[in-house]
């Protein structure tokens, strides 16, 4: 297909398959044009729906699907950083290999991210306080271990609003939250693929180009409390990015919450289709959770 300019793509119509724009003689990157899925607002103006954590459907809600370009960032990965864009690309080798067993991640892969995290960062202090894994449910190794599995989500979002990520500190460290919290903090998902992916990537925005009225609350209820994620409306002044065929090694630190202005304090993210890839196998990746916190 003939090439577009990145930055003002031709949109190809709601689901239209679409090649992927390629500019490999120039750049040698793999940028596509794909859909995103972003949050619809309720036309009588409510708030949207809660969403249960015990309820899997309460997490539907109306989209607006919109056609976007994503900008790989291989062969420029140091130039985007946690506070500079809101996420990185971070070269580590992990000993875990297959992640199947749920104890041996905990007590394993658990301890190498929390070095990991201060590694890349210099915080002094790192909390996990959870992991998802995302495989297809019928990709599950017979010996695996743990809760259900659930598949990429095609939906921009951000893990936690701003009061949200507060709160988990007083949650997780109530006897330390009121000293924590004086200093700076951050929530970091620490993104890991367990194969290399080529089917359904994750793609990133540059959290500068995401306004703060783009966001949109959606409370998030639990069985003894309640948190919030963000919805993300549609905006032709999101720029979105992601590593193509991205290995084990390259990790993809994304910043969910940061204490300190004048950074990038959040990013939206979701899993996209990549046109060109859909015939490969299932995307399987692992993602860690964190509160981060510095002296």
């Amino acid at each position: 297909m003939a090439t577009a300019d990145v930055a003002n793509p031709v949109a190809p119509s709601i689901g239209e398959r679409v090649e992927p724009y390629l500019d490999e003689k120039k750049t040698g990157t793999h940028d596509v044009h794909t859909i995103m899925n972003y949050h619809k607002d309720n036309e009588d103006g409510s708030p949207p729906h809660d969403s249960y954590v015990d309820r899997p459907e309460t997490y539907d809600r109306p989209i607006v699907p919109t056609a976007v370009v994503v900008k790989d960032i291989s062969g420029s990965e140091d130039q985007y950083s946690l506070d500079s864009h809101g996420f990185q690309i971070y070269h580590h080798d992990s000993t875990e290999k297959d992640f199947v067993d749920d104890a041996k991640i905990k007590a394993g892969y658990y301890t190498e991210t929390e070095q990991l995290l201060k590694d890349a960062t210099g915080a002094s202090k790192i909390f996990i306080f959870d992991h998802t894994i995302r495989r297809q449910p019928a990709d599950r190794d017979p010996a695996a271990t743990g809760p259900p599995l659930r598949g990429p989500v095609r939906r921009v979002h951000i893990d936690q609003s701003y009061s949200a990520s507060i709160s988990r500190v007083a949650h997780h460290l109530p006897d330390e939250a009121e000293a924590l919290l004086q200093k700076r903090f951050q929530i970091i998902n620490v993104w890991r693929p367990i194969k290399t992916i080529y089917r359904d990537p994750l793609a990133i925005a540059d959290a500068h180009s995401v306004p703060e009225e783009d966001l949109v609350g959606i409370a998030l209820v639990y069985p003894t409390r309640r948190g919030e994620t963000y919805g993300v409306r549609p905006n032709p002044g999101h720029k979105w990015y992601f590593k193509y065929g991205q290995t084990p090694g390259e990790v993809m630190l994304i910043k969910c919450f940061d204490t300190q202005e004048g950074v990038a304090r959040r990013v939206p993210h979701s899993a996209f289709e990549d046109p060109a890839e859909v015939d490969k196998y299932s995307r399987e990746s692992i993602e860690v959770r964190a509160l981060v916190f510095y002296d």
